[in-house]
């Protein structure tokens, strides 16, 4: 049973933790300002809680619709994209990191998809030391300001949703995991023909239940405990 003092001190801090990735950052330049190519939502710095799994929403966040003021950015296949934390924040909580991607259908610009397509993860970043999951800086992504990849060379050219999200487990074990996901606009260049998988749609890639986000770190987690939630990271 989880202490008062511990219910307490998250209470605290919970507002402290709280982050947004508002910065679009190519081969270490800043492009545009914050949520000039990425879709802006409608709650900041607030987190979203399981009950979004369910919910169209988990795509690009609350009120982060097509059809807005976002531009798109032009990239090539190989380029490194980096997702920065805006005003000064860093991410404060332990939890995995993330980016998945969704090709806008052909005749379709990406401003105005919706991400009802096929999405498939292209990066995940979890514990530097499974053997300690329950340490906050066991998390790779702890205290960083940004999460970032490198677009595959074999991806195909087209226009896509490219979506960073990073789970906060510190309240999992009361069932309210915090999500905090963004999607930019991007158009790839490309001369790849990979085949992008494995495919799910958004939502469907998480439960609620499941083991990587109902964790409880607090409990004494064992060693290598920790399941990464989601599809599988591409191979191409």
């Amino acid at each position: 049973m989880k202490s008062a003092t511990l219910t307490a001190l998250l209470a605290a801090t919970v507002a402290e933790g709280h982050y947004v990735f508002s910065q679009l950052i190519v081969n270490g330049e800043a492009v545009g300002q914050e949520y000039t190519y990425i879709r802006k939502n409608s709650n900041t710095i607030m987190p979203t809680l399981p009950l979004i799994v369910d919910s169209p929403d988990l795509r690009c966040n609350l009120g982060a619709k097509p059809g807005n003021t976002t531009q798109t950015y032009a990239v090539n296949a190989g380029d490194t994209i980096r997702f920065k934390v805006g005003g000064n924040r860093i991410i404060e909580h332990p939890g995995p990191g993330f980016v998945y991607m969704s090709k806008a259908p052909e005749g379709t610009g990406v401003a105005s998809y919706d991400g009802s397509g096929d999405w498939f993860k292209v990066y995940e970043i979890g514990l530097c030391d499974p053997s300690t999951p329950g340490n906050d800086a066991s998390w790779c992504a702890w205290e960083k300001d940004h999460i970032e990849f490198t677009i595959p060379k074999q991806i195909p050219a087209g226009e896509y949703l490219v979506r960073v999200e990073h789970i906060g487990i510190h309240d999992a074990f009361v069932g309210r995991a915090q999500f905090y996901m963004e999607c930019a606009q991007l158009k790839i260049a490309s001369d790849g023909s990979g085949t992008p998988g494995p495919l799910a749609k958004i939502p469907g890639i998480y439960k609620a239940t499941d083991p990587g986000i109902e964790f409880d770190k607090w409990n004494n987690p064992k060693a290598n405990s920790y399941v990464m939630p989601g599809p599988a990271v591409w191979q191409p």
